[in-house]
């Protein structure tokens, strides 16, 4: 194979496992929205159930990622930021096929075997970020982000910038897609 070929390969190999994402995360927007003329933001949380360690790793980091794309916090905003969070249980059921040393005839025959199933609880956490237009009171964003371990102390504190960041490179939205 030519070096070429391997490098290539190589390095699609890379991006494809670093674009690999333990989130699902989705967005939609008004069309008639004008996105460049949203220059400030006040964050909102009516409905946010989390704790406030983890409340404050949420709204740092969504003022971050508006503040990194230009935006500034204002007490008579252009954009209201209501977040919400809610999480759900996870029951993950996996199996095996029967197995054992004992049968006759090969995959047809006869025989006896054990199936193994295999059973883990978890919980699951979603952010959902609402982005409003403060002078019209009317929804032009909204990105929602699910797949946060809530189970886990330290996950959460390593997950939650993370998703936050991949909701919020959605905005504002690419129109040319």
């Amino acid at each position: 194979m030519s070096k070429k070929y391997i490098l290539l390969l190589l390095a699609s190999a890379t991006l494809g496992l670093a674009s690999c994402s333990p989130f699902q995360v989705k967005s939609d927007y008004a069309e008639t929205a004008n996105f460049n003329s949203y220059k400030t933001y006040k964050l909102r949380i009516d409905d946010l159930k989390m704790n406030d360690i983890d409340q404050d790793r949420v709204l740092n980091e969504v003022s971050k990622q508006l503040q990194m794309k230009g935006m500034n916090v204002s007490e008579t905003p252009d954009l209201i930021v209501n977040v919400k969070a809610n999480h759900k249980k996870i029951q993950d059921i996996q199996g095996s096929r029967p197995y054992g040393m004992y049968g006759y005839g090969g995959p047809f025959g006869y025989g006896f075997g054990m199936n193994r199933t295999w059973t883990q609880n978890s919980t699951q956490g979603a952010l959902i970020l609402d982005l409003i237009d403060a002078r019209t009171q009317k929804l032009v964003w909204q990105g929602v982000g699910s797949g946060i371990s809530v189970d886990s102390p330290k996950s959460k504190q390593k997950q939650i910038p993370e998703i936050v960041a991949e909701i919020m490179a959605n905005y504002p939205p690419n129109r040319n897609k």
